[in-house]
């Protein structure tokens, strides 16, 4: 595969959507969880829409991030900035793998505990968003730093497609 300068007018709409949608996530966990405790309590959960939301959502990036990664294995991904040192490099590889991990894994561990009233579950969804929002929190960092420290330029290549 030839190397590619940049990411795809696809490739950049479905990172900003995903972006989006795990946002929205955060914000509906509230009422997930309610009703959760609720459930595990026997108590009667009716329908919410926000709940429904964030199940949704979370189906909705499953497919996505799926997406991501044919068109990453299929169409390629930019290398790293030729001046960026090694271990940052490292670092980074680390940190997109975890992210593509943990968005794939959250949503079966998220789909257990909810169809399937699993308190497990449920802990391992709650544990692995905390790393999620780690890792998310490094990512922005990262770009940042690439930005106004490195002035690699590298938030570029989110903004506008490969022509």
């Amino acid at each position: 595969m030839a190397e590619v300068k940049g990411y795809s007018a696809t490739q950049i709409a479905l990172h900003w959507i995903v972006a989006l949608l795990i946002a929205a996530q955060f914000l509906l966990n509230d009422a997930i969880g309610d009703a959760f405790r609720a459930a595990t309590r026997g108590e009667e959960v009716g329908f919410n829409p926000l709940v429904a939301a964030h199940v949704f959502g979370g189906i909705a990036i499953f497919v996505l991030v799926l997406w991501r990664l044919v068109l990453r294995k299929t169409r390629g991904a930019p290398p790293p900035p030729a001046e960026e040192a090694p271990p940052l490099q490292l670092l980074a590889k680390l940190t997109h793998g975890g992210l593509y991990l943990l968005m794939i894994v959250l949503v079966p561990a998220g789909g257990a505990a909810w169809f399937l009233g699993s308190r497990g579950a449920a802990e391992v969804h709650e544990a692995l968003t905390g790393v999620l929002f780690v890792l998310i929190g490094l990512h922005v960092v990262g770009a940042l730093y690439h930005q106004f420290v490195l002035k690699t330029n590298l938030m570029e290549r989110m903004k506008r497609p490969e022509a």
